[in-house]
């Protein structure tokens, strides 16, 4: 049973790395079509969603499958309940992906009127990193590396809170502009919620490690 139960768990792995490696191209390509105006990879984001959804209710069935048959307990129950969350949070990341492609589409029309913010960019390559960090903390079953993506929402919430500032700032200088703007407001909170979803992920990994539970206790 013990060797049944590793193979099983061993495959959680493998599917949740699988699962996240198709969110993080995704999210990658996303946000491509807003810093770099490539529209045309939006249908790209758009379509692979599916997959993600696809794959996110696989995981979900193996993980019931691996609690039903071998009845984990401790760090390998732990393990089985992170993976559960940690799936659903990647499903979510992909949405988030594919709405930020939406975006980026829509505001290719406006490239040449509306200039995509340093602080965008900026943003975007952070929340990438939480976002590849978090999950391999995961893998690694690393709580040191968890923490680090703890300790980096908080900057990427002050970049939010930068472009909003920055974007009312061109409303009111260029009201014609108002359509691009508001996508860029868009993709910035779109950002932002990837970022709280890869600290999510980031508290799975300290619970399953040592079960304790950070979740709305401030990082």
């Amino acid at each position: 049973m013990a060797i049944h139960l590793l193979r099983d768990l061993e495959n959680l792995k493998k599917e949740i790395l699988l699962l996240g490696a198709m969110v993080e191209e995704a999210t990658h390509k996303a946000i491509l079509t807003v810093v770099d105006h490539r529209a045309e990879l939006a249908d790209e984001v758009i379509a692979g969603d599916r997959e993600v959804d696809d794959n996110e209710v696989r995981v979900e069935e193996e993980c019931l499958k691996v609690l039903a048959l071998h009845q984990p307990v401790a760090f390998d129950l732990r393990f089985v309940l992170a993976v559960l969350k940690v799936n659903n949070d990647l499903e979510r990341v992909g949405d988030l992906a594919r709405n930020i492609a939406e975006r980026g589409r829509d505001l290719a029309g406006h490239a040449e009127a509306v200039a995509v913010p340093a602080e965008i960019r900026t943003m975007a390559e952070r929340v990438r990193r939480m976002l590849r960090e978090s999950l391999n903390a995961v893998v690694q079953s690393d709580t040191a590396l968890a923490r680090r993506v703890l300790a980096e929402d908080e900057t990427v919430d002050r970049l939010h809170k930068e472009i909003f500032t920055l974007v009312k700032q061109r409303l009111r200088e260029s009201p014609g502009q108002v359509d691009g703007l508001i996508e860029l407001l868009s993709t910035s909170r779109y950002l932002e919620r990837i970022a709280d979803l890869a600290t999510n992920i980031a508290e799975d990994v300290v619970f399953m490690v040592s079960g304790e539970v950070i979740r709305h206790q401030g990082h």
